[in-house]
């Protein structure tokens, strides 16, 4: 398993929302990413958690953080366990009063939740290995020359890239 942070959410060429998830161990630079095609729906409410904000009401991964803090239990960890026929899958493990509890989820409501709560997420090797693409970066372009680049692969790139 790989510690891994969000680093971004973004929209493909076909308007598809994405979690960009990098490893934490990787040094600033070139590296591996992991995309993760997800709803817009999940995509705001992890902006939201990522940044800070608030929604004006509470969305359903606040929903989940509230119930959690109801009953006494804490989001310990999330993972991304798998990828098959291009479907990544998520466990949640909680710390309850009866001790662990793993609950399967999709990756977008684990780390929604888990940036609601602060909790580490991380990816199986496998599916890094399977399914994150290397940023090609050089030393020598600016920042808004990376970023220009960064987009251009966004604009190309096809969800279909990344089935098994």
């Amino acid at each position: 398993m790989v510690q891994v942070r969000v680093v971004g959410v973004a929209l493909d060429s076909g308007a598809q929302h994405l979690i960009l998830l990098k490893p934490l161990d990787e040094e600033p630079g070139p590296g591996r990413i992991l995309p993760i095609w997800i709803g817009p729906q999940e995509a705001t409410s992890i902006v939201i958690a990522v940044e800070g904000a608030e929604a004006p009401r509470p969305l359903a991964h606040d929903l989940m953080k509230s119930l959690l803090e109801t009953v006494g239990a804490t989001v310990e960890r999330v993972e991304v366990t798998k990828i098959e026929d291009g479907t990544f899958y998520a466990e949640i493990t909680l710390r309850t009063r009866e001790g662990r509890r793993l609950l399967d989820a999709r990756p977008s409501d684990a780390i929604a939740l888990a940036a609601r709560v602060d909790a580490p997420i991380w990816v199986a090797d496998a599916v890094l290995d399977e399914a994150g693409i290397i940023e090609e970066v050089d030393e020598g372009p600016s920042e808004e020359a990376k970023l220009a680049e960064f987009k251009r692969f966004l604009d190309e790139v096809d969800p279909e890239d990344f089935q098994g």
